[in-house]
């Protein structure tokens, strides 16, 4: 176990070094994703659970009886109380490792064990991040009330199962949050996972974990007590596979058939934790939404970014261990005046450190340690409308005349004549905003996951399955086309817990039908196929047959290859 050991890439389509280009996809995803999740209010009090007129389950603990409203599992570090909510067992703010400011910049520590029934019945502390006061709508609907608090206490699961302990062998959906590696949380009511549950009979589990420099500050040049450092955040979630492995069984889930899921900075994750000697083992299938990793940092890019925050704490190699006790607020107040001033910014996510990321994700090919593992990869036909109209709104006002030198900054070197006449050629009904949104999504995220797609199946060893989410949501009058994170809430089955992001309707229900069948499947089989979808063909580098998920979904090989020749060899 993890806890036993103790001891970047940015889309091509911004003109900035690797580790520049990291810190900006990181922080922009945060902006525009991570910040609505992870901006947090006080701290939620536990919900009041009754027992009263409910049948027993004749299961019970040392502590009580477990009722159908009040049930208990029994962990390996004590037994926990959640709630049945529409027929769905619900288990909140599950502690799953210790207090991590008493290990800080470490590996993650197991939680003290328990004697007394915990109440699992509200989400736990969200881990340290920048918080956002304002909203952008999309994500209005996705904020959980009341908003959890920000701790380094933050190593919590939550848990949504049919039935306890009845040897039903469920497939386990374990989905890491978005937000880049610098914010988020895994309580967003976008997540909840009682409509899969209720769907698929499966088990969900939704997990906080470390973040931004108190998750992947990378120390170890400054000794071997701050080994593993740049991985922190990392640990911790191979240290939340490993509480899986060992206790869900006991919430009805089968610890041989776990899928891990997450979009965005959730499938930069995942993409990582394929590439980890910890995590082997621990998952068997494995989705990737809109956040394909290719490289982790170098260690000398990331001990770059970290000496410049050691500077600003005033600390030195004979001082560093007083960074381990100091005030959070004064390292996140250095790290933000390191940003600001231009450098590298520390803790931006996972480092290639020789000791628990020993290559990178998916670069130069695909990594051994999950050769056998099936993979589901995709992402939404305009990811930029979001992440960049988020940040720059005058993106939606963009003309003919003024749309060339848009996409040349945004993509330095590419024939922004070529590009523009070939979308129209392609698509004459596209607006100016519409083609700069889809042209510098092409050319970052359709390329990178189509890279990482590549490199999966030449493996020959597992299949690999593409889909391309391809429908417009009409919010905002349509805008925002089909942005950043649109398809979560269908994923989920949670359209009315996503009516801010893409409005309810039969049309809203009937993808959601497609895509969360799809999961499910791929969760329980390692294959997306369900009636509901045409037959989905695997994947292979010579023949991209892909999902196109719509109103009417089809399957289409390589359906944007035209769009991505316009760009010839632009960066």
């Amino acid at each position: 176990m993890v806890y036993k050991n103790a001891g970047n890439e940015m889309a091509r389509s911004f003109p900035l070094t690797p580790i520049i280009r990291t810190m900006l996809f990181t922080a922009l995803i945060a902006l525009s994703v991570g910040c609505q999740e992870g901006s947090q209010a006080p701290e939620a009090d536990a919900a009041t659970v009754s027992s009263q007129g409910q049948e027993d389950l004749d299961r019970t603990t040392g502590q009580g009886t477990s009722t159908p409203s009040t049930p208990i599992a029994n962990t390996i570090y004590g037994p926990v109380r959640g709630i049945q909510e529409d027929g769905v067992l619900v288990f909140k703010g599950i502690r799953y490792g210790a207090d991590t400011a008493g290990t800080r910049f470490a590996p993650p520590a197991p939680p003290e064990p328990w004697t007394e029934v915990q109440e699992a019945v509200a989400y736990g502390n969200s881990a340290r991040q920048a918080t956002n006061r304002g909203s952008i709508g999309l994500f209005a609907s996705w904020i959980s009330d009341p908003r959890p608090a920000l701790s380094e206490d933050c190593l919590f699961l939550n848990i949504w199962t049919p039935a306890l302990a009845d040897q039903a062998k469920r497939p386990v959906l374990v989905w890491f949050h978005g937000g880049g590696f610098s914010s988020g949380s895994g309580s967003s009511n976008a997540y909840d996972g009682s409509r899969l549950v209720q769907r698929g009979d499966v088990v969900v589990v939704t997990v906080n974990h470390r973040l931004n420099v108190f998750g992947y500050l990378y120390l170890d040049q400054y000794g071997e007590q701050f080994r593993g450092s740049g991985n922190a955040g990392q640990l911790d979630q191979v240290a939340s596979l490993e509480w899986v492995r060992d206790n869900i069984a006991e919430f009805g889930g089968d610890p041989d058939n776990v899928l891990i899921f997450g979009e965005s900075g959730g499938g930069m994750k995942v993409s990582a934790l394929m590439a980890m000697d910890a995590a082997a083992g621990l998952f068997h299938r494995a989705v990737v939404q809109s956040g394909p990793r290719l490289t982790n940092a170098t260690a000398e890019q990331a001990a770059e970014a970290t000496a410049a925050l050691v500077s600003e704490l005033g600390l030195d190699a004979t001082t560093i261990d007083e960074i381990r006790t100091m005030a959070p607020q004064q390292i996140e107040a250095a790290a933000l005046t390191v940003a600001q001033d231009g450098g590298p910014r520390p803790g931006s996510g996972p480092v290639l450190d020789g000791i628990y990321s020993t290559r990178h994700p998916f670069e130069p090919d695909a990594p051994p340690q999950s050769v056998e593992i099936p993979l589901l990869i995709g992402t939404t036909r305009s990811e930029m409308s979001l992440l960049a109209g988020a940040r720059r709104p005058e993106l939606f006002d963009l003309t003919w005349e003024t749309l060339p030198a848009a996409l040349t900054t945004s993509i330095p070197g590419v024939d922004s004549g070529g590009v523009i006449d070939g979308y129209r050629a392609l698509h004459p009904d596209i607006d100016a905003p519409a083609l700069f949104f889809e042209a510098t999504t092409d050319n970052g995220f359709l390329r990178r996951t189509l890279t990482l797609a590549d490199r999966k199946a030449a493996q020959g060893a597992a299949p690999v399955y593409s889909y391309l989410f391809n429908w417009n949501t009409p919010v905002d009058d349509g805008k925002w086309g089909s942005p950043h994170a649109l398809e979560i809430g269908f994923v989920f089955d949670n359209v009315a817990r996503s009516e801010s992001m893409s409005g309810i309707g039969e049309e809203q229900q009937a993808i959601a039908d497609m895509m969360s069948e799809a999961w499910i499947a791929f969760a329980r089989t390692g294959d997306p196929n369900h009636d509901g979808l045409p037959e989905w063909s695997t994947y292979a580098a010579d023949h991209r047959a892909t999902m196109v998920i719509d109103s009417q979904p089809a399957l289409i090989v390589d359906p944007r290859r035209r769009e991505l020749d316009l760009f010839g060899d632009a960066p």
